[in-house]
């Protein structure tokens, strides 16, 4: 069933379990940005706050080829995604049939590859280049439940492997280009029995697999899906059932996960695309774009269209790739060289801040910027934020791709030249100290994953592991 409008998806809701037990521990980092995409480690142990190629540098071991997806930490295991053979050369991109996929395990407190495992793409693939080459062939983070690993890869689909690089089942999702041959990037979920996976350019859908062989659960179709990179959070509410919620286009959406039933939708932010992902607390979720976007505080639940019941507040701050995190209280975001915190409760500034290191850039005014454009319409027939609409804090598109995450009162964010900047999280801007495990020329786009006290931070040619020898 394709839709072709919002209301369409609507459905009656059903009654359901909460989110099912994994066989994960509280250290271990099994999905983007971790716990439930949160950014923020529940782990309680010390992490570090300077480090260099000499110091606090665990281990680096070298990729089979870059990526932007984020490691992931299972156990005494790190899963990381890449891709070979094709686009690692931006002078010289090479023959598409040479294109490989891989899948690699390494040992957590070694670095030593236990296994890598090549994935043979579809094709034809998107070229290499434009917008495309920005982030690749490896974009999307793997996900676990502590027993099997679930990858997705555009076109060549979802696939599942055991702890030992077992393949399981192989699922191809679609593999359409998206109007802007972009290619996808959000990442899989899990929930309950089954693998979420956001195919937002190869079918414009949202797509749950069955855990156990692969075959489709639920499909919902949607155009609005085209335009979307963030990956979906799970948010319980009232404590007797949970939404599944993602920002498409000018919408916040909150679907059935059981189901893939929509139940209900939010007029947002004034956006034609949406990159980074919304972010949950306390049953509120917060969304901050980028591009003419804004900010919006939203609270999940209810039925049909929930704008004028469930809006918190809204505002004019920018974002830009990356996905915020939240702590007491706080709503932390960085663009073009600023730190920006908010407050959770009415959206208004906490402090902002000029980082040392980074991708640098000038300081965006603060203020509310324009009036919204009005809304009205079908999905899609919204406003016009094309690359304009800069005002507010921060903004734009661009720039740094990896979110922050939050570990032991601590921010980190990794900007794209591979500066490693510190902040202290609290009610005003402190800068700890900006470090480099590096004087190579590498892209770092990938957030990264915390367990055990240690960082894992990815770039297009290593793997690095941070902290001190006893994080174990």
């Amino acid at each position: 069933m394709r839709l072709t409008a919002r209301d369409s998806l609507l459905a009656a809701f059903l009654f359901f379990a909460a989110v099912a037990i994994d066989t994960t521990a509280s250290a271990d980092w099994i999905r983007f940005r971790g716990p439930n995409g949160s950014g923020v480690s529940a782990e309680d142990t010390a992490t570090p706050v300077k480090w260099s190629a000499t110091e606090n540098l665990r281990w680096k071991v070298e990729l089979p080829g870059p990526g932007s997806s984020s490691p992931i930490v299972v156990g005494d295991r790190v899963f990381v995604t890449c891709w070979s053979g094709y686009g690692t050369d931006r002078g010289n991109a090479g023959d598409q049939k040479n294109l490989q996929r891989h899948l690699v395990c390494l040992d957590r407190t070694t670095g030593k590859v236990n296994w890598d495992k090549e994935v043979d793409p579809y094709l034809p693939e998107d070229q290499y280049g434009g917008m495309f080459a920005e982030h690749g062939y490896a974009s999307h983070t793997p996900v676990s439940d502590g027993e099997n690993v679930y990858v997705y890869f555009g076109k060549t689909g979802a696939l599942a492997f055991d702890m030992e690089g077992n393949k399981l089942w192989q699922t191809q999702i679609g593999t359409e280009s998206g109007a802007r041959g972009w290619g996808s990037a959000s990442s899989p979920v899990l929930y309950k029995d089954l693998v979420i996976i956001t195919a937002s350019a190869e079918s414009e859908a949202l797509v749950a697999l069955n855990k156990k062989d692969g075959k489709v659960a639920w499909k919902q179709e949607a155009a609005g899906f085209n335009s979307t990179w963030g990956t979906p959070v799970l948010v319980e509410v009232d404590g007797d059932r949970t939404d599944l919620v993602i920002a498409v286009p000018y919408e916040i959406w909150g679907f059935n996960p059981d189901t893939g039933k929509l139940r209900w939708y939010c007029e947002a932010m004034e956006t034609d695309s949406y990159c980074s992902s919304v972010i949950a607390s306390g049953g509120v979720v917060y969304g901050i774009e980028g591009r003419g976007g804004g900010s919006i505080a939203l609270k999940v639940g209810g039925k049909g269209d929930v704008t004028d019941s469930n809006v918190v507040w809204s505002g004019q701050d920018r974002n830009r790739v990356g996905t915020p995190i939240i702590h007491d209280g706080r709503i932390y975001f960085f663009s073009s060289g600023i730190a920006n915190c908010i407050s959770t409760k009415d959206g208004k500034e906490v402090f902002q801040g000029r980082m040392e290191g980074g991708s640098g850039g000038r300081a965006r005014g603060g203020g509310q910027g324009g009036a919204r454009a009005e809304a009205g319409g079908q999905q899609g027939g919204r406003g016009r934020g094309g690359f304009g609409g800069f005002g507010g804090r921060g903004g734009g598109f661009g720039g740094d791709y990896a979110s922050p995450i939050l570990a032991d009162g601590k921010i980190y964010f990794v900007a794209r030249s591979g500066d490693m900047l510190v902040l202290k999280a609290g009610t005003e801007f402190e800068q700890l100290a900006v470090n480099r495990v590096t004087s190579e020329r590498e892209d770092f786009s990938a957030t990264p994953a915390v367990s055990h006290g240690n960082l894992f931070v990815r770039s297009s040619k290593h793997l690095y592991c941070i902290g001190s020898a006893d994080g174990q």
